[in-house]
């Protein structure tokens, strides 16, 4: 584990260097990017119609109730169709393993060259949706929910980034890169909306304050 901070604490150094000379300011040209989400203007409508309660219990989620990284095509599952359409020039084995490519991640700006360096972030978090109404679902709505490609659902990010966001909501946490929370938060909308998940006072409050901002 030293080895992996020591690497981290290296790029990070590098990246705030680079971030310095305009370098890393925004994101490639050429980066790809999830489904475009909603506009504000939509997601203010959408965050309106979602049903507002308290969200639920946690009793009885477990991610195994999900299951993600499906098979999509041939030996390409969830996990790597997203690395490749997030990523730059990357290249992938017989196994559809991403072997090399740059990823830039959204949340919070930093450039990767190693697949082993993302996560593949499920925007609005399995366990939230278990909270929301997907405790309801059957399992193959829930496999759909946690494989959605069509939606602004997935999305390749740091994975110390995504570890500290864990199962949060826009009230408790937020890219810690300021200019995508108006979209990532069109994105939450987009999602939540779709699969008709509630949102609790607090979240809608949170979601209104970073759209009206948009």
């Amino acid at each position: 584990m030293p080895g992996v901070y020591a690497r981290r604490i290296a790029v990070l150094a590098a990246s705030a260097a680079l971030t310095a000379t305009g370098v890393l300011a925004t994101a490639p040209a050429a980066q790809a990017a999830p489904p475009t989400p909603i506009s504000a203007s939509t997601a203010r409508t959408y965050l309106g119609q979602l049903t507002v309660r308290a969200e639920g219990s946690s009793s009885g989620y477990s991610r195994d109730l999900f299951p993600h990284w499906s098979t999509q095509s041939g030996t390409c599952n969830t996990r790597e169709i997203v690395l490749k359409r997030d990523g730059v020039n990357v290249v992938q084995d017989s196994s559809c393993a991403a072997v090399s490519g740059s990823w830039y991640s959204e949340y919070d700006g930093a450039t990767w060259r190693a697949a082993s360096d993302l996560d593949i972030d499920h925007v609005v978090a399995l366990a939230e949706a278990w909270r929301s109404g997907a405790s309801g679902w059957t399992t193959s709505q829930r496999q759909a929910f946690a494989n959605d490609l069509s939606r602004p659902q997935l999305i390749a990010v740091t994975d110390d980034v995504n570890q500290a966001k864990s199962d949060l909501d826009p009230a408790e946490w937020l890219p810690p890169r300021t200019t995508y929370r108006c979209t990532y938060a069109r994105m939450w909308v987009h999602v939540k909306h779709h699969w008709n998940l509630s949102v609790d006072s607090a979240e809608k409050s949170a979601l209104q304050s970073v759209l009206n901002g948009c």
